[in-house]
């Protein structure tokens, strides 16, 4: 078995200076997690569940669900729980079910976009309408 991969090499220093290096440490956060990837599969048996392919796109997918940010402090404070979330996963802080609930399902990855209400009885519905508005 190969050396476990380290993400020790990888820091993020406290303030970007502009715009187009805190870009720079958005690749190199994604290629850290990118790299770190096989060593995850290991970790927590994930052959059977999913490929690297799209542990892959579910890691870009996080990094464009703020793609819209163009503030390099809020950039290096996402940057940095990104690098603390991807910490603990190698460090193996999290469990197989943490890891597939949030990163494979995709439970973590969309919101629920769909109404409340929706396959509630009419009496619940009038009753939340009547208590809580």
């Amino acid at each position: 078995m190969a050396a476990p991969f380290t993400l020790r090499k990888i820091g993020v220093p406290p303030n970007s200076a502009n715009l187009t290096e805190a870009r720079r440490r958005v690749f190199d956060f994604f290629r850290a997690a990118c790299r770190s990837i096989p060593t995850v599969m290991d970790i927590y048996n994930l052959q059977d569940v999913v490929a690297p392919s799209q542990l892959r796109f579910a890691i870009s997918a996080q990094i464009r669900n703020n793609a819209h940010i163009t503030d390099p402090k809020v950039i290096d404070l996402l940057l940095f729980k990104g690098m603390e979330e991807l910490t603990d996963i190698v460090d193996h802080a999290k469990q197989r079910h943490h890891i597939i609930g949030q990163y494979v399902t995709g439970e973590g990855l969309t919101q629920n976009t769909g109404n409340k209400d929706e396959g509630k009885s009419d009496f619940l519905k009038n009753f939340y309408t009547s208590n809580y508005n």
